[in-house]
C-alpha cells in the first residue's frame, strides 16, 4: 500500500532499512514476520536531488522501494513490505544448518543515474529485547557473493555486527543500460553450531545428581538489517563525500573507495 508523500529539505541520499527477524524458541526455529522500516531526510546538502529512486529485491522481486518525484521538490512515494515472509512455507519450521536462498540485489527506479551503497547489520536480541553478546553475529551466515568483482568492501567500516558494501558501477536509469545491481547476498543459514552452545546445572540431593542442559539460544532472536541508499552520479563524489562521510573516486563510471 502506498504512502502519503513527505517534504523535506534537498537531499542526495534515500535510504531504506529492512529489519529481518526470526524467532528461536526451545530447540525448534519458528518463522515470524519481518518488520520493515524506512529511515530517511539523515543527510542534506546544497546539490540538489531530482528523480532519484531505488528498490530492494529480494529473489528476484521488489520487497521494499522509495522514489523521489519529477517535481524536484523532496516529495516520495514509498512502499513497504516483508523481508523473509516466502523463505518458509506455511507452517515449516526454519531448521538448522539448512541453505535458504536470499538473494538480494538494489534497482535503479529513479530518472537520473546513481550510484548504490548497502550496509548489513546482523545481531542476536535475548528475550527481553536486549542485544546479545555471548552469541556471535557469525552464526547467522548471510552469505556475500560477488565482492571484489562488483561490490567493495568497506574494511574500515567493518565490525562483527556490520558489512558495508559499495555497488562498483554505475546504476543507470531505466532503459538507458544496467539499472540492476548484481547479488550482494545469495543465501541465509543459521549455523548448526549454535545446538552445541548449552549451560549445564548440577545439582546433587542425596544420592542423586541432577544435570539440567539449556540451549543458549532459547528464547533469543536473531536480526538482519539491510539499508540501502544511493547518490546521483552528477558530482558523485562530492555527493558521496556529503551523504556518506567517504571519500571515494569516479572514473569512466566506475566507483573506487579512497584510501
Amino acid at each position: 500500500m502506498k504512502r502519503p508523500k513527505k517534504i523535506l529539505s534537498p537531499v542526495v541520499i534515500m535510504m531504506l532499512f529492512v529489519v529481518a527477524v526470526l524467532l528461536l524458541l526451545g530447540s525448534s526455529i519458528n518463522g515470524t514476520r519481518a518488520a520493515l522500516t524506512y529511515y530517511s531526510d539523515t543527510y542534506t546538502s546544497r546539490i540538489q536531488m531530482y528523480d532519484i529512486g531505488v528498490t530492494l529485491l529480494e529473489n528476484n522481486e521488489p520487497v521494499s522501494w522509495r522514489n523521489y518525484n519529477s517535481a524536484g521538490n523532496g516529495t516520495w512515494d514509498e512502499e513497504k513490505g516483508v523481508l523473509l515472509e516466502r523463505m518458509l512455507s506455511e507452517g515449516e519450521e526454519l531448521k538448522l544448518g539448512k541453505v535458504y536462498p536470499e538473494e538480494l540485489k538494489i534497482r535503479n527506479t529513479g530518472t537520473v543515474n546513481q550510484y548504490a551503497r548497502v550496509s548489513i547489520y546482523k545481531y542476536w536480541l535475548d528475550a527481553e529485547g536486549r542485544k546479545d553478546q555471548e552469541l556471535s553475529p557469525d552464526l547467522i551466515d548471510l552469505h556475500f557473493t560477488n565482492l571484489d568483482s562488483d561490490w567493495i568492501e568497506d574494511e574500515s567500516a567493518r565490525t562483527k555486527e556490520r558489512t558495508v558494501l559499495y555497488y562498483n558501477k554505475l546504476l543507470y536509469a531505466e532503459g538507458e543500460g544496467a539499472s540492476e545491481t548484481s547479488l550482494f547476498a545469495d543465501t541465509l543459514t543459521i549455523d548448526d553450531n549454535i545446538a552445541k552452545k548449552v549451560t549445564q546445572e548440577t545439582k546433587k540431593e542425596g544420592n542423586y545428581t541432577t544435570i539440567t542442559t539449556t540451549y543458549d539460544y532459547d528464547g533469543v532472536t536473531f536480526q538482519i538489517e539491510v539499508q540501502v541508499d544511493a547518490v546521483q552520479e552528477h558530482n558523485a563524489e562530492d555527493a558521496a563525500w556529503s551523504a556518506w562521510g567517504k571519500r571515494v573516486m569516479v572514473q569512466d563510471g566506475t566507483l573506487r573507495l579512497r584510501e
